[in-house]
């Protein structure tokens, strides 16, 4: 849990950070009438850098509406490797590489996902966060009877430093409470993820592609404007969010996903899925997400704090420096107790080695 509280405080800055460490390049201000480019023209300036190289998907951030970023991989499905590259969505021109896979931001993200073990490492940490959750609550059973002793908030300063330290450790264990199980739950969520985007390509995918089973993959594929056009045909009140191209996990070999979102804090978290036939540009099938997936989805911001703009970013990291002091200060106690049993355990086996001599 110190490991995930260290590793989440620059996570939930990572936009910032990204920008300081130069990582994103903002694209050049122009009018706001200027119309946008075309998405075939968009994704020819990204293939140009990398010709050799799978389209995998097209996104950008929430709130960024001036670029899309065009990830390439060596296949349709590899992770390893790919290249990131950021373009002007109304000039059509290549703004920068992003590094998404290497450097500080990266390591810090995946020490805090998997511990870089990939599906192991992200079901061990939903494990921490169960047991995070029973401590919780052990913690509030035991808080319960020692406040009718004490005012809230009352630390005993002049008395000794064990007391002292007994109930800082309680008192921001309390102040924490409700965050630390908010936190603790929608992380336990995050590190189901991967199973439970897999259960959704068996569940709806399949169902949503069932009429192409066993047809060979096209050879030619439709403009990727005019698969965009439809999409938005389909759902004129949403906006493009991302875009799964034929072959990779969130589409399938004949189809461009084409995921739109909403405009109101709920709504642009949760992704609808149209389906749009890669080779005739036309509209395959539509349907809102599950319930599994659309908790999944609110989860994801509410763990670093993305839905309130900094000030709840900043809230978010006093919080975790909080928790941060319960478990140094509930470490500390722990070790200490330890050391206070040590001499009484010792002399005991000592007892016990002289009775069995006799």
């Amino acid at each position: 849990m110190l490991l995930l509280c260290l590793t989440g405080m620059p996570l939930i800055f990572g936009h910032e950070i990204n920008h300081l460490l130069g990582n994103e390049v903002d694209p050049p201000v122009m009018s706001n009438n200027t119309p946008q480019a075309s998405m075939d023209k968009v994704l020819a300036s990204a293939k140009a850098l990398y010709p050799s190289r799978v389209v995998q998907f097209v996104f950008r951030d929430m709130d960024e509406n001036n670029s899309w970023t065009v990830s390439l991989g060596k296949t349709a499905t590899s992770e390893d490797d790919t290249k990131f590259v950021k373009v002007d969505s109304r000039t059509a021109k290549v703004l920068q590489e992003p590094k998404f896979n290497e450097g500080f931001m990266y390591v810090m993200f995946k020490l805090h996902v998997d511990l870089f073990a990939g599906l192991p490492g992200m079901l061990f940490l939903g494990l921490m966060g169960v047991l995070l959750v029973v401590a919780i609550i052990s913690g509030v059973v035991l808080y319960a009877p020692f406040m009718r002793k004490l005012e809230f908030g009352e630390i005993r300063k002049d008395r000794a430093p064990k007391l002292k330290r007994l109930d800082t450790h309680n008192f921001l264990g309390v102040v924490t409470l409700i965050w630390a199980l908010v936190v603790g739950t929608t992380g336990i969520i995050n590190a189901w993820a991967d199973l439970v985007i897999k259960y959704w390509q068996f569940d709806q995918m399949s169902a949503m592609t069932a009429p192409y089973k066993g047809l060979p993959p096209p050879t030619q594929f439709a403009s990727l404007q005019a698969s965009v056009k439809a999409a938005q045909a389909r759902e004129p009140d949403m906006r493009l969010g991302f875009i799964a191209f034929p072959g990779t996990d969130f589409s399938s070999p004949h189809h461009y996903g084409m995921f739109m979102r909403g405009d109101s804090p709920i709504t642009s978290r949760l992704f609808k899925p149209v389906l749009i036939d890669a080779q005739t540009a036309k509209l395959t099938d539509s349907r809102e997400v599950p319930w599994y997936l659309a908790t999944l989805l609110i989860s994801q911001p509410l763990h670093f704090g993305d839905y309130g703009g900094m000030p709840l970013k900043i809230l978010w990291l006093v919080l975790d420096l909080f928790t941060i002091a319960v478990l140094w200060t509930g470490l500390v106690l722990w070790w200490k107790k330890r050391q206070h049993f040590q001499p009484e355990i010792q002399q005991r086996i000592a007892f016990d080695e002289a009775y069995v001599t006799r």
